[in-house]
């Protein structure tokens, strides 16, 4: 008797052991301009009954506002066996204070607490500045760059090739002698004209090497950046002669490139390869890039704080059809289609803390990617976390909108537009314990399966208030998914129901959403989830369950007790892209997202810390644009006329 309550007390305590909770390493991520990360590891909570509340205040204020709380992650498997990845996400908890202030410093305060008990150091406060745009430092030196074949009046210092101003290179084998280099806080003014190389011409006046590429190296400050921009005389044109990579800057840190024009190479701006080496602080803006195969690109996971915003970038693919790549779905030659890939990211990046922010792209592969680089680095400054993807617009691109299929923690995804994409809209293909938010994001015009493309089991995603004009229908299981405020209108696609959840593990939950059902088909919504505590989940055939009212949907699954079933009229005036014509291109500014006053859609959301405050009825209302506020903007402020329009 006394063993057995012996044996029944070590049990009780063993459990208690692995149900408590023991704080460890927390770690601040890189600030954006707008958003703030954190990650807390953590030991025990087996029962994952802990949690973290997340209050903030700007320095100086009195009142503490109530932000997020973190995501509680740990377990999670994420999967795909073909390319032999197989990753398990650690314990802990990781989230973001959104929608912030740049420039200004804030104080966080973390409380983990747990019914079963908590140990080590549970509440953290911590202080946190936001960044603000790159500048030019003003008051270093001018350095005035002219073309060739300028006659006129110059100002100096003065020179004849980006590269003479930035190295003092000079021709031929002269070219690589760099004694005279740019210092940190230089600016380097190029003049309006065209900056053409002639890189198989020996003694080439614009000093590139025999490939054409201009490797730019020296090292530049956050304080005292190095900058080539526009003299604001003229256009300023750099044409690659169709070479491979026009700028080479993987070696570089801090390096500012403002409205010029980058056109006729396969890589704009290259910076960083896998493994190898990568740039830190680059700045891209106020530029145009036209007739290129890549706009920036980076796979480097120590590539940090990029700042990629206000620009144009256009690609080679086709403009008047929408093409895709998938063989049965386009009807193209060979099981996988017959798309050259001519174009393929306008930007990719790995790494932490990027800002890709009113860029206007079109006619490429896939927009804007995260590298999806495959199991990250274990050191949080190299991994792909806190990285900012906010009030893009996207038209025209033959698989995706926004990839973020190597994001670790803390990607936000936010108020960007997509029209026209043939393979799927915002992807995460997949995560790695997140959270991912895809918040506020407009789609239209996705005639593949489903468009968010949730594959590769990823974990930690969070889909708030977005307008998808299309059905979702992926069906990878994820895990920790969560769906809320959000507007899903079939477009009536034959034999297609409008909505599909497909869990991987018990943490899961949707409610509050609107669903416009698909005509004539008989599923309308498919749910899969797996028994409690599994953590590897591949569906057989009979796990989905399929209903074809949302009544049945609702009582079944307990989801949705909040949700409605919606229609075109909750618009303005917006009706749905035919899904007979999957080749069709539909334009933007054709399109009114504008809710209808007085609409179902209309005050018929949920409350969510600093996503929706200052909401203008009673509730939130579904989908990306409140009624009564003012519509987001997409793409750059320069931008006076409409580059994708016909």
């Amino acid at each position: 008797m006394i063993q057995s309550l012996l044996l029944y007390f070590l049990l009780g305590v063993l459990t208690d052991l692995e149900n408590s909770t023991f704080a460890e390493g927390f770690v601040v991520e890189h600030p954006t301009l707008l958003n703030l990360g954190f990650e807390w590891s953590i030991r025990g909570d087996a029962n994952r009954n802990a949690s973290v509340t997340v209050q903030f205040r700007a320095v100086g204020d009195l009142q503490w506002r109530e932000a997020l709380p973190l995501v509680r992650m740990g377990g999670e498997n994420v999967y795909r066996r073909r390319e032999n990845l197989d990753y398990t996400v650690p314990d802990g908890f990781a989230g973001s204070i959104l929608n912030v202030q740049p420039g200004t410093e804030y104080e966080c305060r973390f409380q983990l607490t747990d019914p079963d008990g908590a140990t080590g150091e549970t509440t953290r406060t911590v202080r946190v500045r936001t960044r603000t745009e790159p500048q030019p430092f003003e008051a270093g030196r001018k350095l005035h760059v002219y073309p060739v074949d300028y006659t006129g009046p110059r100002q100096e210092p003065s020179f004849t090739s980006l590269l003479q101003a930035y190295y003092g290179s000079g021709l031929g084998d002269w070219s690589v002698v760099w004694e005279r280099r740019a210092q940190p806080g230089d600016t380097i003014l190029m003049h309006a004209g065209l900056y053409k190389s002639e890189r198989l011409n020996y003694v080439d006046p614009m000093m590139t090497p025999f490939d054409g590429s201009m490797s730019l190296t020296s090292k530049g400050t956050v304080d005292k950046p190095i900058t080539i921009k526009s003299a604001g005389d003229g256009e300023v044109v750099f044409d690659g002669a169709g070479n491979h990579r026009l700028f080479d800057v993987m070696a570089s840190t801090h390096h500012i490139f403002d409205g010029i024009t980058i056109r006729n190479t396969d890589v704009g701006i290259f910076a960083g390869q896998k493994e190898v080496l990568g740039a830190v602080g680059l700045t891209v803006k106020n530029c145009r890039f036209e007739n290129i195969g890549f706009g920036v690109w980076t796979e480097y996971a120590g590539s940090s704080d990029f700042y990629i915003a206000n620009n144009l970038f256009l690609g080679r693919d086709d403009r008047f059809r929408l093409v895709g790549w998938t063989g049965p779905l386009w009807a193209s030659a060979g099981p996988y289609g017959s798309h050259l890939l001519t174009s393929y990211y306008a930007v990719k990046v790995y790494g932490p803390g990027h800002v890709i922010a009113h860029n206007a792209i079109a006619y490429f592969h896939d927009g804007i990617g995260i590298s999806t680089y495959g199991t990250p680095p274990t050191d949080p400054e190299k991994q792909a976390s806190s990285i900012d993807i906010y009030n893009n617009d996207m038209h025209m691109l033959n698989d995706d909108f926004v990839e973020t299929d190597g994001a670790v923690h803390n990607v936000r995804v936010m108020n960007n537009r997509g029209v026209n994409a043939a393979h799927g809209g915002y992807s995460a293909q997949p995560a790695f314990g997140g959270p991912v938010y895809f918040i506020g994001n407009l789609l239209y015009h996705v005639p593949s399966v489903s468009a968010f493309k949730f594959s590769g089991k990823p974990a930690g995603l969070f889909v708030y208030h977005n307008t998808i004009i299309g059905e979702q229908g992926a069906e990878d299981p994820t895990s920790n998914v969560h769906f809320r405020n959000n507007l899903f209108l079939g477009r009536d696609t034959p034999g297609r129901g409008v909505m599909t959840w497909s869990n991987a593990t018990e943490a899961f939950s949707s409610d509050y959403n609107g669903f416009r059902p698909n005509k004539g088909v008989e599923t309308q919504y498919k749910w899969l989830s797996p028994k409690t505590g599994q953590r590897i989940y591949e569906p057989q055939a009979g796990d989905w369950k399929g209903f074809n009212t949302f009544a049945a949907f609702q009582q079944a699954t307990r989801q949705e007790t909040h949700g409605i079933e919606v229609d075109f009229d909750i618009f303005e005036k917006l009706s749905p892209p035919d899904p007979a014509k999957r080749h069709a291109v539909y334009h933007a500014m054709d399109l009114n997202f504008r809710l209808k006053a007085g609409s179902q859609a209309v005050d018929a959301g949920v409350v969510i810390p600093t996503v929706n405050d200052g909401y203008a009825g009673r509730a939130p209302d579904l989908g990306a644009i409140e009624i009564g506020k003012p519509a987001p903007t997409y793409g750059p402020s320069w931008l006076t006329w409409q580059p994708f329009y016909r």
